[in-house]
């Protein structure tokens, strides 16, 4: 594996003409974060060696290089998810290749659906702890020392002072961010109620099919991570309704600008390695 993540790194690297510091994977209806880069290369996971393809809508499969805030940024439109038929290890193949990169930060982003009774649809969560419910993880197997410690600690997965720093940010938008945790479970089916309360007193305070392995695969690396998460729907008892892949995206689109801004100011705080 550490053979194909240097093709792929070398494959990228001289294509690009700046090495990034911060990683950002777009998820669910998110994809016009993008706009916020001064785009200096874009390059197609299909020319990339050993890169996984993105099978779900509204995910292009693109990474895009540029400047946010005058950081060099590397983000990934389109991610890829277990549900997909990938392995853990090639849904962060990518999240890997970024730190091989030179990045030391990682950005995510994804769509979910809330447990909290607080919670409305349309809400942002940042994310300040997670609950692993997936099949596999990524660090299973022989260790790659290269990479990362044989057994990463994870007491702070989510950089705390980002997480301060991203709800004060909300605060000066005007925008009521909410904060919490949010639990991965493998998909691609929508939880049933009884699912949603089960995930829900287990401590969760949203649910989604993704992020989780991408942030264990950055901790393993050294990476700092940050989350943050659109409320698509609600599995709160008495506001279960049916739900379509259609209308997460539709939720998420509407929130997108507000998670840009709030992401955009934060890389600007972040500090460089």
């Amino acid at each position: 594996m550490l053979h194909e993540l240097n093709e792929a790194k070398t494959y990228i690297q001289e294509r690009i003409s700046t090495s990034p510091e911060i990683g950002i994977v777009l998820g669910t209806g998110l994809g016009n974060l993008a706009d916020q880069v001064e785009v200096s290369e874009v390059i197609p996971y299909t020319e990339i060696p050993h890169f996984p393809q993105s099978t779900v809508e509204g995910h292009d499969g693109k990474l895009v290089f540029g400047t946010i805030q005058g950081k060099q940024v590397m983000l990934m439109k389109g991610r890829f998810h277990y549900y997909e038929g990938y392995t853990m290890q090639q849904v962060v193949f990518p999240i890997r290749v970024m730190h091989l990169l030179g990045a030391h930060s990682l950005v995510v982003s994804n769509a979910s659906g809330g447990m909290n009774a607080n919670f409305e649809i349309g809400d942002i969560m940042v994310i300040d702890d997670h609950i692993n419910l997936q099949p596999d993880n990524p660090l299973r197997g022989p260790n790659i020392d290269e990479l990362g410690p044989r057994f990463p600690d994870m007491s702070e997965t989510y950089y705390k002072p980002w997480v301060e720093w991203a709800l004060e940010i909300g605060t000066e938008l005007g925008l009521n961010l909410k904060r919490g945790v949010y639990v991965s479970v493998p998909g691609p089916n929508f939880e049933t109620p009884a699912e949603y309360l089960f995930l829900g007193r287990i401590g969760g305070d949203a649910v989604g099919m993704s992020t989780v392995p991408e942030v264990l695969a950055a901790t393993h690396m050294g990476m700092r991570c940050f989350g943050i998460s659109v409320i698509t729907d609600l599995g709160v008892d008495g506001k279960i309704i049916a739900v379509t892949h259609e209308e997460v995206q539709a939720v998420a689109q509407e929130s997108e600008k507000h998670v840009a801004a709030v992401v955009t100011r934060l890389i600007g705080r972040m500090e460089s390695h």
